[in-house]
């Protein structure tokens, strides 16, 4: 069993050390096979091949008539392509030419579609073009889609509707993806006196809400999230019930009296580290229960959040399938004000876009709460070993959806 490491300890983890650890300890889950209707934005669990061409001959992209490509050079304004409409019973006639839907097989012989827009007529009810048209025109070749054998998309692929509506072509009613990492979330429920000032903020539960949204947003299940006593024989028997993937246990990773929850991991299975260097979440930890991953988050819910985003959310999308980093986009910009942070721990700052290509630091958390993030367009990332950064210097900004405010502006 791994040694118990307090968050009361002068060195606590460093954040890319806890990073590495649940690398190294996150694989991707086993397949499951949904339907095809039910698979857009999962990840493919293995390469999936056609099982014929697609489409199967060459055939019309458009409707209009079929054509010798050949037979149409030099046509012009003044030097008009004549052809004859025949119904070919095989191989379309030298000199002739015959209406075709868009999905219709091609006739032999024809090489180009020529929409009917682009078609006039003669007083023989020939059809008559005034520009040469190039083989292949308006033509969806035989396999140019997919070809037998060859993947239709490669795993590791997160799926698109695009993807789905091929699959739907090629004929699959079922597809093989990554399973759902389940989820137990776990709130350690401590005691307070009935009349206190903390009795009426307990009844509204923050980490309850925003654990099941953020494990959504990470494409997990949120199995089920269940109050448990604050005392460490409690705990442990959570910890090592079955049936998840990976457990959250919130709230008594601090140092007070009540607070149980390293020794109940210590006690179930092992922790790997408790306390990291992640400002705000300094009492975060993790560890496994039966080969289960599980986290330590604060009780706090700034500090829930951000010790979910850093460490517990990494460990849902790697188990996913899906990429590992912050599933956020970024921008480079620069920043409007001088942002200073603590050296020896790595900060999330919120952060307002302006308009200018720049970024203005918000409050602290300590001081605003969860309506910093709120009232912030996104974050920047301050490595433990920076003092922060000067006005002017270039950053990235992690946006939460988008640059709407500074667009706006």
């Amino acid at each position: 069993m791994a040694k118990h490491r307090s968050h009361a300890s002068a060195t606590r983890a460093r954040v890319e050390d806890a990073l590495a650890w649940i690398d190294a300890h996150a694989g991707v889950l086993t397949a499951e096979d949904v339907p095809v209707t039910e698979g857009a934005g999962r990840i493919l669990a293995r390469d999936e091949l056609a099982n014929f061409d697609i489409p199967p001959f060459d055939r019309a992209a458009v409707d209009g008539i079929a054509v010798r490509a050949e037979e149409t050079v030099g046509a012009s304004t003044y030097n008009p392509c004549l052809l004859q409409f025949i119904t070919p019973a095989g191989d379309l006639a030298p000199g002739g030419t015959c209406r075709i839907n868009a999905g219709e097989i091609l006739p032999g012989g024809a090489d180009a579609v020529v929409r009917l827009e682009q078609v006039g007529a003669d007083a023989a009810g020939r059809a008559t073009l005034t520009e040469p048209i190039v083989a292949g025109s308006g033509v969806e070749r035989k396999g140019s889609q997919a070809v037998r054998g060859r993947p239709l998309a490669a795993a590791g692929r997160r799926l698109r509707p695009t993807d789905i509506a091929l699959f739907a072509c090629a004929g699959l009613g079922r597809v093989a993806v990554v399973r759902k990492p389940r989820v137990r979330c776990l709130l350690a429920d401590a005691t307070i006196p009935p009349g206190s000032p903390s009795a009426q903020s307990r009844a509204y539960d923050a980490n309850r809400p925003l654990l099941r949204a953020l494990i959504e947003r990470d494409a997990g299940i949120a199995l089920e999230q269940r109050t448990i006593p604050r005392d460490a024989s409690s705990l442990r028997h959570a910890l090592m019930l079955p049936g998840a993937d990976l457990i959250l246990l919130v709230g008594g990773t601090g140092c007070g009296s009540n607070d149980y929850a390293a020794s109940a991991l210590m006690e179930a299975g092992e922790i790997a580290n408790h306390g990291v260097a992640l400002r705000h979440a300094e009492t975060a930890g993790m560890g496994v229960v039966a080969g289960v991953l599980a986290f330590l988050l604060p009780g706090a819910p700034i500090a829930c959040l951000l010790a979910y985003e850093y460490f517990a959310g990494r460990a849902v999308r790697r188990l996913g399938g899906h990429p590992a980093a912050l599933p956020f986009p970024s921008l480079s910009m620069t920043v409007a004000r001088k942002i200073v942070s603590e050296i020896g721990l790595t900060e999330l700052r919120p952060v307002r876009c302006l308009g200018d290509g720049s970024a203005e630091p918000i409050a602290f958390f300590a001081e605003a709460g969860l309506s910093a993030l709120t009232e912030a367009d996104g974050f920047v990332l301050i490595p433990e070993k920076s003092e922060g950064y000067p006005q002017g210097a270039t950053v990235t900004v992690y946006l939460y959806s988008g640059y709407d405010r500074a667009q706006s502006q």
